[in-house]
């Protein structure tokens, strides 16, 4: 059923690839992909929650709400050339699609068209809604969606993200908070007056020793990440009057997240006492941990199964082989799943095959894994479901400039359509056996155990773009 439509949604992606695009500015992507859903008879709200290039495209009416989550934004630094095996960057760009998302955006479309047609077929209720979630690497788009209800109505949120397995993603994911802290200080002659100056940089560099030694004191799954966003300027000779640096703070829930970050900022409160400087915090994002629901895992794991996964010719195999010799077989087996149930099989594959040709089993888990991702606050709001299909070779995963070369590919494209099958399939499970869908909803009251989400995005933090 989704062959009418292969042609058009593959260039589609290939346009998204060719147009990367930061976080709240995914102008290229976010207005193609509004076209396309209109031409197909969908009624498109933009701007969704103020985030400027989000939007929200429905078809149908009355329940149950199939939420269908897709994303386009891409990263710095990753300007790679497309089916080059080597870093190549590509002239003239600055960004690339490193994580796969001009395909997760697309391939929500497939399947929201998939879902459509199937609603139509059978003629009885229900609605399936594509949203166009904005700035996932950086700005929390859907935590922005959330906040404002946008997901209040919904019945099931289904997804998925490019990714090295076929599989049915398990697990939760860490809340986030990433912040500026902003310290000013008095510039001075650092030889012949220093002690007329105030270094904003000493500040920095002690916030960033008293972040070390918390470190020791953190839960094991907590992280706090940094980078100096400006360090004052290239003159050792100035005491630096301004200089910046931009945190990343991760724990397992929204409560621990809140802590930590807490902590993290006395210890900025103190740099700036300790060098007489002056501070100023700005929150940037913030996301929430991700609630499993085994419910939903359990019908697309039915789904994935009875689909399978998709088959490859020897030309593309011989692709994927060149850039799987990129990146050592170690590495590879470092970095695999959560809760895969054969873990052993899964290793043999990825020592003796170039990429994913099967369907990988992965059993019910509420581990915490340690990315984190704002699907968390749907997940919060709504039962939801992630699966992962094979887009890319074995080797290198998401962020990297081997993603963005074969993110063009015929590798790739059957990934992204096949998502939107599994998905597909999910919902029509879901439609036929409306139990289920009581059984998800019961799931997550149970998990929630009477709270209620809270956005970790204070209220009068409105969706921003920071270079």
């Amino acid at each position: 059923m989704l062959e009418k439509y292969a042609a058009g949604l593959e260039e589609l992606a290939r346009y998204c690839w060719a147009h990367p695009e930061p976080g709240f500015r995914e102008f290229a992507c976010s207005r193609a992909q509004v076209a396309f859903l209109r031409a197909q008879g969908f009624e498109v709200a933009e701007n969704a929650a103020d985030t400027v290039t989000g939007y929200v495209a429905s078809w149908g009416e009355g329940h149950p709400v199939f939420a269908v989550l897709g994303e386009f934004d891409a990263l710095y630094g990753l300007q790679q050339r497309a089916d080059c095996a080597e870093p190549s960057p590509e002239p003239g760009f600055t960004m690339g699609h490193g994580c796969g998302h001009h395909l997760l955006g697309v391939g929500a479309i497939a399947a929201g068209l998939l879902i459509r047609d199937m609603l139509a077929e059978k003629g009885c209720a229900g609605t399936v809604r594509v949203y166009g979630c904005p700035g996932e690497e950086s700005g929390s788009g859907k935590a922005y969606m959330a906040r404002d209800g946008l997901f209040d109505d919904c019945d099931a949120a289904l997804t998925w993200h490019p990714d090295n397995f076929h599989m049915v993603s398990r697990g939760s994911s860490l809340s986030c908070i990433q912040c500026y802290f902003r310290f000013r200080g008095v510039a001075a002659h650092a030889s012949s007056a220093p002690h007329l100056g105030r270094s904003a940089l000493d500040a920095v560099e002690l916030m960033n020793v008293g972040v070390n030694y918390l470190r020791e004191h953190m839960e094991d799954s907590d992280r706090v990440h940094y980078a100096i966003s400006d360090a004052g300027g290239a003159s050792p000779n100035v005491v630096q009057a301004y200089a910046e640096s931009r945190y990343l703070v991760r724990s397992a829930t929204n409560p621990k997240c809140e802590a930590l970050y807490e902590r993290v900022k006395d210890i900025a409160r103190g740099a700036a006492l300790m060098t007489g400087t002056e501070l100023e915090i700005v929150f940037d994002e913030g996301l929430s941990n991700t609630v499993p629901s085994f419910t939903l895992e359990g019908v697309m794991d039915e789904a994935f199964r009875e689909i399978g996964a998709p088959d490859y010719t020897a030309e593309e195999l011989d692709y994927a082989r060149a850039f799987k010799a990129t990146f050592p077989v170690e590495g590879q087996l470092s970095d695999l799943p959560n809760a895969v149930r054969d873990r052993q099989a899964l290793e043999e594959s990825i020592r003796e095959k170039p990429l994913c040709d099967a369907y990988v089993e992965t059993l019910p888990s509420d581990r915490c894994g340690m990315g984190s991702t704002d699907v968390g606050d749907v997940s919060w709001v709504v039962p939801t479901v992630t699966c992962n299909t094979a887009c890319f070779s074995y080797g290198a995963g998401g962020h990297s400039w081997q993603w963005v070369a074969q993110g063009k590919s015929s590798i790739a494209m059957k990934g992204m359509l096949h998502a939107g099958r599994v998905i597909a399939l999910t919902a029509k499970k879901l439609l036929e056996n409306p139990e289920r869908l009581a059984q998800a909803r019961a799931e997550l009251n149970r998990r929630l155990d009477g709270r209620r989400y809270k956005c970790l995005i204070p209220a009068d933090v409105k969706p921003h773009y920071y270079d």
